[in-house]
């Protein structure tokens, strides 16, 4: 007879088996949410413990960003400050003038002043040949005329210093003296101006000219 114990064990219908497997499944799965999210919270809790326990460190772009502006001045330091420039030159004053010469009113005044004339204008004559020629001419008087010899005949008397005629003083006046035939000066420069032309120099002249 069979045993009815035995009997009362049925094998499970297939659905049976799958609800239970989906069953199981859903454990395994909820045992391991679990066991993630206890290993998520314990985490971060580790690495706070882990964060306390290391000495703080300095960000790593600190210094450069402080180093930087350093730099950059001890840079603009290190650059020489440009020279000053140079204080201008002190203008010099100018000269004065020379004085003019003072001549004195005689004989020897007036040849030197002649001379001087003669020079600037490039007339040739020396003091000894000029002085040596008055004194044969007029004795140094600048009022001398002379009243006797063919110019006077002809209305034309030699006058002053050098014994010149009218026409040749006008012919040989030198600018910048008086148009006066009985001044000193203007007598002795045209004598020597005319004698120039004609001799070469009141030096080459010895007797009457």
């Amino acid at each position: 007879m069979p045993d009815r114990r035995i009997s009362s064990f049925r094998r499970p219908s297939l659905r049976e088996g799958i609800t239970i497997a989906v069953a199981a499944a859903g454990v395994v799965a909820v045992a391991a949410s679990s066991a993630v999210s206890v290993a998520d919270d314990s985490v971060p809790s580790r690495i706070a413990m882990v964060a306390e326990q290391q000495p703080a460190a300095a960000p790593a772009t600190a210094a450069p960003a402080a180093a930087a502006p350093v730099a950059e001045v001890a840079a603009l330091e290190a650059i020489p400050a440009p020279m000053p420039a140079p204080a201008p030159a002190p203008v010099p004053a100018p000269m004065p003038a020379p004085a003019p010469p003072v001549y004195e009113n005689n004989l020897d005044g007036w040849i030197r002043q002649s001379l001087d004339i003669m020079n600037a204008k490039g007339i040739p004559g020396s003091y000894n040949g000029i002085h040596r020629n008055v004194l044969r001419e007029s004795s140094g008087n600048p009022q001398a005329i002379n009243l006797w010899d063919s110019n006077a005949a002809a209305g034309i008397p030699s006058k002053g210093l050098l014994q010149v005629i009218d026409p040749t003083f006008a012919m040989y006046h030198v600018e910048g003296t008086s148009w006066d035939i009985w001044d000193p000066v203007a007598n002795i420069v045209a004598a020597c101006n005319y004698a120039a032309h004609r001799y070469g120099s009141m030096d080459n002249v010895s007797s009457a000219y």
